[in-house]
């Protein structure tokens, strides 16, 4: 295997905690935060699945608005549009997960980092600026540039092309089970990082190891 010279990692769910939007919620709607979240984020994703396979491509932050939209529906919540704007807002100031920042600026010491996400550009400027991660990363790239999502092989190209890393001597860390399986079928070298001890999707592809969080993707880089 060779050397590892580049890491990319997905955001959302990542290195962003994507039910930090529980706490808005149950500011409008008391005891349905986690619902939203839930049904919030099995949503967007799944939009953007299906945007894709019927090429009907909308950036990021509108499918994130439509999920929205669909999951307050889903459970009969009547709201206006200036609050379910003030929801859709904290996508831009998601928190990272505890470890992220400080194993963020020890990997950057050794390694060429990036963001390879579905997310649009303005969300992921937003969403790094207000964490304070800007100086982590030499590159984000965002699945704009291609007008479809992940798991696209297009998608996953943009990183050797912009890095100038080969697929080869790249790691990408996703704790989403699907887009690690899409990056290994694409060629990086692949850590998936599970969080929350959940099941590989049975997509005939596997990562290369497996961690919980940054300490350990430190640790065993190391």
């Amino acid at each position: 295997m060779a050397a590892i010279k580049a890491i990319v990692f997905d955001a959302y769910g990542t290195l962003f905690d994507v039910h930090t939007v529980v706490e808005k919620c149950e500011k409008y709607f008391p005891t349905k935060g986690r619902m939203i979240s839930e049904i919030w984020r099995q949503k967007q994703l799944e939009y953007t699945w299906l945007r894709s396979l019927m090429g009907r491509y909308e950036d990021f932050w509108r499918v994130t608005e439509d999920a929205l939209t669909f999951a307050l529906k889903q459970l009969g919540l009547e709201t206006t549009m200036d609050v379910r704007t003030d929801i859709l807002h904290t996508y831009l100031s998601l928190k990272p997960y505890r470890e992220v920042p400080d194993l963020l600026k020890q990997l950057s010491r050794a390694y060429t980092l990036a963001i390879l996400s579905n997310g649009s550009p303005n969300m992921l400027h937003a969403v790094i600026q207000n964490a304070e991660l800007s100086d982590c990363f030499s590159y984000v790239i965002s699945v704009d540039e291609r007008k479809t999502f992940k798991p696209s092989m297009e998608v996953y190209q943009l990183a050797p092309a912009k890095l100038g890393i080969p697929k080869e001597e790249t790691l990408f860390v996703s704790s989403n089970s699907w887009d690690a399986a899409g990056a290994k079928v694409f060629g990086f070298q692949v850590c998936w990082l599970n969080r929350f001890h959940q099941t590989f999707d049975e997509l005939d592809s596997r990562p290369d190891f497996i961690v919980n969080d940054l300490e350990e993707l430190a640790d065993h880089l190391t």
